[in-house]
């Protein structure tokens, strides 16, 4: 199934933790029937746990979504009995590039999950620790030109998201909403990242399928909330009276336009939508009176479990990544479009005990190849 034919779905909530469990955990107790020495440049090393580090690279753990990244990540490590470093770079490429130069400086073999902050820092990031015979997965940001198979086995996998999907589906969730008419601003994210590209590329898609919607303006707000709330007060100014529906590339930015929207009096009024699928944005969904309508969920608990553990299986040579597919070195994930009608059924964060039971395919969540 090519990548843009997924759509988002919304499921129950047991779907979801089956889903999960049989995902992330899996990885942390099954082994590769195939064995032997899986890796390139870096093989010599792989086979041993003692001397594998985990660590976790990411912009920030104040964010919720990432907040929640982190707890998967922790919850994978605590099954293997190792501690987890996480990296927070504060939207800093340079300051990124530099924790993971003095990580690898340490020695020992690293076992790295990352969300690069932009596209064009992967490669760099993927090659000072595949130097090291370090193993890395990377999330959502990488460039066209950059595949885990062109860089060697230490490159284990890329793990994403049909973001056209997302940004589609939230945009006709605000539309549908709309009445199928009316005035729409936009919030962008970082503008050099795939993942908003493709977002505002599914925006797109919704305003050709609805003629009567029209954008008033697209500006960027980083995924930042502070940025979100700022930008929304100035297009709410310049378009007063005029803004019908907000879309917004991530859930901190449209949480942000909802303050906007309380302090102009407009809240309720006002549909919004985002992505990342936050407690905070599902719990607005819930509740029914803020105008928040719908969030796109990646699980971010999920990837950061997975993510890790793929990394890790790989470093330790249970996970024979020369034996892997096209489509296992680079994949879209199952993604959960939430509205009001499933909102409850995602209030609950996975934990440990929700994931432990269901463990059988460590690629459950794979739905497609990310196509070259």
């Amino acid at each position: 199934m090519h990548a843009t034919d997924f759509k988002s779905r919304t499921v129950s909530r047991a779907a979801f933790l089956a889903l999960t469990a049989s995902a992330a955990l899996a990885l942390a107790s099954c082994s590769s029937a195939a064995g032997g020495d899986p890796t390139g440049s870096g093989s010599d090393d792989a086979g041993g746990t003692d001397d594998v580090t985990l660590v976790l690279s990411l912009r920030d753990t104040s964010n919720p979504y990432h907040a929640d990244m982190v707890s998967g990540a922790e919850m994978f490590a605590e099954t293997v009995g190792k501690e987890l470093q996480v990296l927070a770079n504060d939207g800093d490429s340079q300051k990124q590039m530099s924790q993971i130069q003095t990580l690898v400086a340490g020695g020992g073999t690293i076992a790295l999950a990352v969300e690069p902050q932009t596209s064009s820092d992967a490669r760099p990031i993927v090659e000072a620790v595949a130097n090291s015979g370090g193993y890395v997965v990377t999330l959502m940001n990488k460039t066209d030109q950059d595949w885990p198979t062109d860089v060697g086995d230490n490159w284990v996998s890329h793990i994403s998201f049909d973001n056209v999907v997302s940004g589609y589906d939230i945009a006709t969730a605000v539309f549908d909403e709309m009445g199928g008419s009316g005035n729409i601003i936009a919030l962008r994210g970082i503008l050099d990242t795939p993942t908003d590209q493709q977002r505002f590329e599914g925006l797109e898609k919704a305003l050709k399928e609805y003629p009567d919607i029209t954008l008033l303006d697209v500006q960027t707000a980083d995924f930042d909330r502070t940025r979100g709330f700022d930008v929304t007060t100035t297009l709410l100014n310049k378009f007063s009276g005029q803004v019908d529906g907000i879309w917004s590339s991530n859930d901190d930015m449209a949480l942000g336009a909802v303050e906007a929207l309380t302090a102009a009096g407009l809240v309720g009024d006002v549909p919004i939508a985002g992505v990342d699928g936050t407690p905070e944005a599902i719990q607005l969904i819930s509740d029914g009176d803020s105008g928040f309508v719908a969030t796109v969920s990646p699980d971010a608990a999920w990837q950061g479990a997975a993510s890790l553990a793929i990394a890790y299986k790989a470093a330790i040579g249970e996970l024979d990544v020369a034996g892997m597919t096209d489509e296992e070195r680079a994949f879209n994930a199952e993604q959960f479009l939430v509205t009001a009608e499933n909102a409850s059924d995602f209030q609950k964060s996975p934990t440990f005990a929700d994931l432990k039971d269901d463990i059988d395919d460590p690629f459950a969540r794979m739905v497609s190849p990310i196509q070259r």
